[in-house]
């Protein structure tokens, strides 16, 4: 019992935070290009319960992967509606990509105050969790980003994709969305998901620790 409140404690702020920036990010750059839905709907903010899905949060704990309630986002304020949609999706993985990289370098900091002060109890309990929150939020969010990545409707990859494709293309391509949670849960629990995800994750994880 201790071991799993001990883990919520690590886990619960960077997953709140990966899983809140992500999606602000999606709202900021819609409403940037001339999108006020997610504005208008309150869900242009930092405030994480206005993002939570309860099933998303609790899947992290469980399967390692997660997500938020997408904020919505309306393509006919654009002026450019395909073009601009691969925007709004690229943000979210991208930022997620820079907290991995922002977690990292405070990780690497704190690894250098540990080695460069005498030990002391009162130290080593502020910076060992203090460490194992930031790696876990490198974690999280290599996670975040590279699972958004994959071009599987209603993935940001897939949206990503789409504005790459020829229109008709684009259109036969987004009619998979309707199967796109199902395919997901089916590489999830099959474990095909995590053997086409954790190499790269590990691999990127490596390169910043």
């Amino acid at each position: 019992m201790n071991d799993i409140i001990l883990q919520i404690i690590i886990l619960a702020p960077p997953i709140l935070l990966a899983l809140t920036v992500h999606e602000f990010a999606h709202g900021y750059v819609a409403y940037r290009l001339g999108d006020p839905t997610a504005k208008d709907q309150g869900r242009l903010t930092l405030n994480p319960l206005k993002h939570l899905d309860p099933l998303g949060t609790l899947a992290f704990f469980i399967i390692k992967i997660g997500w938020a309630k997408p904020v919505p986002v309306n393509p006919n304020y654009f002026q450019n509606p395909r073009k601009d949609m691969l925007w709004v999706a690229l943000a979210g993985p991208a930022v997620n990509f820079v907290l991995a990289v922002a977690s990292a370098i405070c990780t690497k900091i704190v690894w250098f105050i540990a080695a460069s002060i005498p030990y002391s109890p009162m130290a080593e309990a502020i910076l060992v969790p203090l460490n194992e929150v930031l790696m876990a939020s490198v974690w999280i969010n290599l996670v975040l980003c590279i699972f958004n990545f994959l071009p599987i409707p209603p993935l940001d990859g897939s949206k990503i994709l789409a504005g790459l494709l020829p229109h008709d293309a684009a259109m036969k391509y987004a009619s998979v969305e309707r199967y796109g949670f199902v395919i997901i849960l089916l590489l999830a629990f099959s474990g095909i998901l995590s053997k086409m995800i954790l190499p790269v994750i590990s691999f990127a994880r490596n390169i910043l620790l």
